[in-house]
């Protein structure tokens, strides 16, 4: 808990792949999570991903909380799938401010200067996270090694029964 009463920020990252299941776990542990850290509403920091940050952001909001979203790039709405824009689009305009990382193209670069932004702005993290190593320096697992690299304290969740959806290429 924060000694100044201020809302503890709380950032976010996690795997945007989870099944409908899933979601609603995450959502579940998400909640439960916000009230574990503060008896008063957090100040969520989030990329608005499609699944984990989406939820979180949802569930800052439920809690009475504030959030701010880092935009990895000026196309990361086109990034976004079409089932998960028009959530995206509406809660990019309820964010209490919206940060721009300045790169012009959604790259693994630019995820990467969004995550390393978000953790400038945070005192926990919460990751919503399988375990797994990822694939490339904006994975999930990257994030959650900067983030214990910096002294911020970091929960994972990972609700028992959670699957994340395979993908075809």
């Amino acid at each position: 808990m924060s000694p100044d009463r201020g809302p503890v920020r709380v950032g976010v990252t996690g795997h945007i792949n989870l099944t409908p299941a899933t979601e609603r776990l995450v959502e579940d542990a998400l909640r439960v999570e916000l009230g574990r850290i503060s008896d008063r509403p957090v100040h969520g920091v989030t990329c608005l991903a499609a699944g984990t940050d989406q939820i979180f952001a949802r569930a800052v909001l439920d809690s009475g909380g504030t959030y701010e979203v880092i935009l990895p790039a000026r196309d990361y709405r086109d990034t976004i799938g079409p089932t998960s824009r028009a959530a995206f689009d509406e809660l990019l305009r309820r964010a209490s401010r919206v940060v721009h990382t300045g790169h012009r193209t959604s790259s693994t670069a630019a995820y990467v200067a969004a995550n390393r932004e978000l953790l400038l702005r945070v005192q926990r993290l919460v990751a919503v996270w399988d375990g797994k190593p990822g694939c490339h320096a904006a994975s999930t697992d990257r994030t959650v090694g900067w983030a214990r690299q910096r002294g911020i304290p970091t929960t994972i969740l990972w609700p028992a029964n959670s699957r994340r959806e395979s993908r075809e290429v």
